[in-house]
């Protein structure tokens, strides 16, 4: 028999900018490293996720891991998990 495949979910970690304006969402800031095509020089890279945070546990600043999820709103395709000390 074959087994249903389950989908891998994307994982990305990051900071989280601001939390207190928005019910239940945070934004999330994802840094990388990227080579520049020209001068070789490494240059960050940021990309700003919006993501729901269902008790509004997560602060400015708190190191978060956000899945891949059905999108919960037009903004929002992703979900943050609570900030813990093992994701630095």
């Amino acid at each position: 028999m074959a087994e249903a495949k389950t989908p891998h979910k994307k994982t990305l970690t990051g900071s989280v900018l601001t939390s207190g304006k928005m019910d239940k969402t945070i934004v999330v800031s994802i840094e990388r490293l990227a080579k520049h095509p020209f001068y070789g020089k490494y240059v960050k890279r940021r990309v700003k996720y919006m993501a729901h945070d269902e008790k509004n546990e997560c602060g400015a600043g708190d190191k978060v891991v956000i899945v891949e999820t059905r999108p919960l709103s037009k903004a929002r395709p992703t979900s943050s998990s609570p900030p813990s000390a093992t994701l630095s």
